[in-house]
C-alpha cells in the first residue's frame, strides 16, 4: 500500500536531507501504484516492484549491455591470434586419402598403346610435416600478446563507459522522481490555497477573480506534476535500455545517494596516468607496433625450413577373372617359349633342360595368390619412400618491397607513440576539468540550501499573510513559483555533485569510492 499523503506544512518543517528523501520515497511509491507493467523479455533481471539499487544496476548492465558484450567477445579474438602466433612455432601437419577409378582402355601415344584393359579401382593416402622459423615468427608472437593487452584493456574501458552512462541515468531517473515528488506536493499546496480563496470569497474578503486565478494555479500545479511522473517514467526506461533489459516500471529505485569523498587533484592524475584503461591500450599497441617494425627488420635475415613427408597407395582390378586369365596366357606363352629355345639347343647339340620346360603352368597357388592381391584393397597400403629436407633461405632483393614494408612499420610505430601522447594530454585535461566541475558542483549545493531556506520562509510568511488578507493571491503564487525553483534547482546540485563525480571517475578510468 502507497504511504499516507503528507502536508505541505510537514514537508517545511523537515531537514533538507530527509524532506529531499522523502520526496523520493513518495514518489517511488506512487509509480508503483499508477504506472504500467512492461513484459518482462530478458533474464536475469530484478524481480517486480523490488528497489533496485546503482550496484543492482550496475551488476545487470555488465551482463546484459549489448556495447559491452560485443567488448568482451572481442577477447576470444585476440585469444586465437595469440593460440595462433604460438602455433607458428610448431609444424604444419598435412594429411590425405584419395580414391580413383580408371576404365579399362588403353591409352595411345603415336600409335602405340598403354596401359591396362581391365577396369581399375585405387587408394592413395599421403601425410607431410613443415616448419618454418624466423625473426618474424617471434617478434609476431610478442606482438600478438601485445595485442591481447590492448584488448584486455579496451574491455576495461567498456566496461567504465557503461558504468558512467548506467549511472548517469541512474541518478537522472531519480533525479526526475525527486522533482516529480516535488510537484506533488505543490499539488496539495494548491488545493488547500483554492480551499483557502474558496472560503474568504464566502466571508467576502476577496473576489470571485481571487478564486478563479487560485483554480488556474491549481490546475497549472496538476499538469505540471503529471508532466513530471511521466518524465520520471521516461526517465527509468532509459535506465533499462542502458542496463541492457526491457523496462519495468513496477521497480523502485533506491533514493540513497553513495557519499562523494574528497579527492585531490595530483593524486586523481597520477593514478590515472597508472590505471586508464584507454590509455594502457593505446601503450599496449605502441608495443605491438614496435614489434612490427621488428617483424619486418626480420626480412633481411635467413629463415629455416624443415620438411618431412610419407605416402603409400594400393589398387584392384575389378575383373579377377581376366587377371587369371592373363596370368594363364603368360604361363602357355612362356612355356611354349622355353620348349622353342630348349628344342633349338637340343638339335646344335648343347646341353637342355627341355624337361624343366614341362614343369612351367599356372598353378592354383599362382590365381590365389592373384586373388589375394586384389583383397589388398582399399587399405592395405604399399609405401612409398619417405622424404626429409631441411633449406635456409636468405632474401637478396625483391625490388625494395622490404624497404617499403619497414618504412610502413616505422610510421605505424611513430603513430602508435603520438597516439599515446596525445591521450596523455588529453587524459589530463579530461581529469583537471571533471575536478573542477565537481568542486564547483559541491559549493553549488551549500549555495542551493541556503536560496532554499530563505524561500521556505519566503513561502512560509506569504501564506501567514494571505491568510490574514495582508496580499493576494498573486503574491501567494509568486512566492510558491520562488520556493519551486528554489527546491529544483536545489535537487539539480544535489545530482549535479554526483555526476560530476561520475564524470571524474569515467576520466580517471576507475572506480574512486
Amino acid at each position: 500500500m502507497p504511504p499516507s499523503p503528507f502536508s505541505f506544512s510537514a514537508l517545511l518543517l523537515m531537514t533538507p536531507s530527509v524532506r529531499f528523501h522523502a520526496l523520493a520515497l513518495a514518489f517511488g511509491a506512487a509509480a508503483s501504484a499508477l504506472a504500467p507493467r512492461f513484459a518482462v523479455a530478458q533474464t536475469p533481471r530484478p524481480s517486480q516492484g523490488t528497489v533496485l539499487s546503482l550496484a543492482d544496476a550496475l551488476t545487470l548492465a555488465r551482463r546484459n549491455n549489448p556495447t559491452l558484450q560485443n567488448a568482451v567477445n572481442a577477447r576470444r579474438t585476440a585469444a586465437a591470434s595469440v593460440r595462433a602466433a604460438n602455433g607458428a612455432f610448431l609444424p604444419n601437419l598435412n594429411t590425405s586419402f584419395g580414391g580413383g577409378y580408371r576404365e579399362g582402355r588403353q591409352t595411345f601415344f603415336q600409335g602405340q598403346g598403354f596401359g591396362s584393359t581391365n577396369d581399375q579401382l585405387s587408394t592413395d593416402a599421403s601425410a607431410s610435416a613443415n616448419l618454418s622459423l624466423s625473426v618474424a615468427t617471434v617478434n609476431d608472437r610478442r606482438a600478438a600478446k601485445a595485442d591481447q593487452e590492448a584488448t584486455e584493456a579496451d574491455i576495461v574501458a567498456a566496461e567504465q563507459r557503461v558504468r558512467n552512462d548506467v549511472t548517469t541515468q541512474y541518478l537522472a531517473a531519480l533525479q526526475q522522481q525527486a522533482r516529480a515528488a516535488l510537484q506533488d506536493s505543490l499539488v496539495a499546496t494548491t488545493a488547500l490555497q483554492l480551499q483557502l480563496a474558496r472560503a474568504r470569497l464566502q466571508v467576502g474578503s476577496v473576489t470571485q477573480l481571487d478564486v478563479q486565478r487560485a483554480e488556474v494555479a491549481d490546475g497549472q500545479q496538476r499538469v505540471a506534476a503529471l508532466n513530471a511522473r511521466n518524465q520520471a517514467a521516461i526517465e527509468l526506461v532509459r535506465l533499462f535500455q542502458q542496463i541492457g533489459l526491457a523496462p519495468d516500471l513496477t521497480v523502485r529505485l533506491d533514493p540513497a545517494l553513495p557519499p562523494t569523498p574528497s579527492v585531490d587533484l595530483q593524486q586523481i592524475l597520477d593514478n590515472a596516468r597508472r590505471s586508464n584503461p584507454a590509455l594502457g591500450a593505446l601503450k599496449a599497441r605502441e608495443e605491438s607496433a614496435r614489434r612490427g617494425v621488428a617483424s619486418a627488420r626480420g626480412s633481411y635475415f635467413p629463415s629455416l625450413s624443415l620438411q618431412a613427408g610419407v605416402s603409400a597407395f594400393t589398387n584392384r582390378f575389378t575383373n579377377t577373372n581376366q587377371l587369371i586369365a592373363q596370368g594363364q596366357s603368360s604361363a602357355v606363352t612362356a612355356r611354349s617359349s622355353c620348349i622353342r629355345s630348349e628344342e633349338v639347343r637340343a638339335r646344335v647339340g648343347l646341353s637342355n633342360n627341355l624337361a624343366g620346360c614341362e614343369l612351367i603352368a599356372f598353378t592354383p597357388a599362382q590365381e590365389q595368390a592373384i586373388r589375394d592381391s586384389q583383397g589388398k584393397y582399399p587399405f592395405d597400403f604399399t609405401r612409398n619412400p619417405y622424404n626429409l629436407s631441411a633449406s635456409f633461405s636468405l632474401p637478396v632483393f625483391n625490388g625494395f618491397r622490404r624497404e617499403q614494408q619497414v618504412e610502413q612499420a616505422q610510421v605505424q610505430r611513430r603513430n602508435a607513440e603520438n597516439n599515446v601522447r596525445a591521450q596523455e594530454l588529453r587524459l589530463s585535461a579530461d581529469v583537471t576539468a571533471a575536478y573542477l566541475s565537481y568542486s564547483t558542483a559541491q559549493q553549488t549545493v551549500a549555495l542551493q540550501e541556503q536560496n532554499v531556506q530563505t524561500a521556505r520562509s519566503a513561502l512560509t510568511l506569504a501564506q501567514e499573510r494571505y491568510r490574514v488578507g495582508s496580499i493576494s493571491i498573486v503574491d501567494l503564487v509568486s512566492a510558491r513559483g520562488d520556493y519551486e525553483r528554489a527546491e529544483t534547482d536545489r535537487i539539480t546540485a544535489i545530482y549535479d555533485v554526483q555526476r560530476a563525480f561520475a564524470a571524474l571517475e569515467n576520466a580517471v578510468g576507475r572506480p574512486l569510492r
